[in-house]
């Protein structure tokens, strides 16, 4: 199996991914979007009263059936006022890093389907105006979002028919770099997301199958804590997100990352091990590691109820909830733990 000649599909995917502003709550046309590429290659899909997206792959024997989870939305804000000078204050949807939003370019959608475009700042903004531009606080008491309307107060943004509660969805700034990078806001985790729909294509060109029937599961609310809250039953949740890069953590950008433990606890220890002997056998480049601060839809699936093995595994991401990194190294190591770990053929 000549892994690399997906790598294209695999990079097109992930740009037209980022390309899809999905914040939690307001997923609708990523999950469309990821609908439509699996539906062009012949698998059928449903979707969950939550919004879930479900993608059936038929296995090649009766048997315990598998769930492989990633997240489409992503973080975000939301206006949670509007200013008298016209500026926007929000509130955070999931944990972006604030700082790191200072300056950064976003859409806002409002619930008639207008769009507008605007700019994250601080409430000190100007070096020459301002003596505390450099060490005012980066937060949500000291930030708002700059309208590209000509717009001097409250009255004139209620006109454009801007409210509270309008999504502000943050410009990823995606590239992919010749030496292979890809560098984006939101990796976390449409670069899983983008190893299952290139899964998919493979099983379609292939005529392959996984040995025992797997649900594929796009969720919608992983970054706001209970995107998992809802799964079927399983024997087994593979759950495929962003893998965790820096500190004293083994992990990079160039390999596929199998956590042992997160914050939530440890993983199935008999499936991470087979995942472990996998990558092994198959001389696919990987690191274990425990995530200090993470937690997954793995997690709220086995607090909600879930009664299945669980593991989690994914593509090493430098930089996460901020100016995010991963490699195409990474991703096609992610895709190859897959397709061996399903068994298809």
């Amino acid at each position: 199996m000549d892994f690399s000649s997906y790598h294209p599909f695999l990079l097109d995917t992930l740009v037209r991914l980022l390309g899809t502003d999905s914040p939690s709550g307001y997923t609708a046309r990523a999950i469309s979007l990821v609908e439509t590429i699996a539906q062009q290659y012949g698998f059928q899909t449903a979707r969950t009263n939550k919004g879930n997206l479900i993608v059936s792959l038929p296995g090649r024997q009766d048997g315990p059936s598998v769930g492989v989870c990633s997240h489409v939305d992503t973080l975000g804000l939301m206006v949670r006022s509007i200013q008298q000078d016209g500026q926007l204050r929000f509130t955070r949807v999931g944990g972006p890093l604030l700082p790191t939003l200072d300056g950064a370019y976003c859409t806002l959608y409002t619930r008639e389907n207008k769009q507008y475009t605007g700019t994250v700042l601080s409430l000190s903004p100007a070096a020459h105006v301002f003596s505390d531009a450099a060490t005012r606080a980066r937060d949500e008491e000291n930030m708002a979002v700059r309208l590209d309307e000509i717009v001097s107060d409250k009255a004139d943004v209620q006109a454009l028919g801007i409210q509270t509660g309008d999504y502000l969805c943050i410009d990823p700034k995606t590239v992919v770099t010749d030496s292979g990078f890809v560098k984006s806001r939101f990796l976390d985790d449409k670069a899983s997301c983008a190893c299952l729909l290139t899964l998919l294509r493979l099983l379609s060109d292939e005529n392959a199958r996984p040995v025992h029937p797997v649900d594929l599961l796009f969720t919608v609310h992983e970054e706001v804590g209970h995107g998992g809250a809802a799964f079927g039953d399983y024997a087994e949740l593979l759950v495929v997100d962003m893998g965790c890069v820096g500190s004293d953590l083994s992990c990079t950008e160039q390999q596929v990352s199998i956590c042992a433990k997160d914050s939530s606890g440890p993983y199935d220890y008999e499936m991470t091990s087979r995942l472990i002997a996998l990558a092994k056998a198959h001389n696919i480049p990987y690191a274990v590691d425990i995530y200090p601060y993470y937690s997954s839809d793995g997690s709220v699936a086995l607090k909600a109820g879930c009664d299945a093995r669980c593991a989690l595994i994914g593509p090493g991401v430098h930089a996460s909830h901020g100016m995010e990194r991963t490699h195409i190294q990474g991703l096609s190591a992610t895709l190859q733990l897959l397709w061996f770990y399903l068994d298809c053929q």
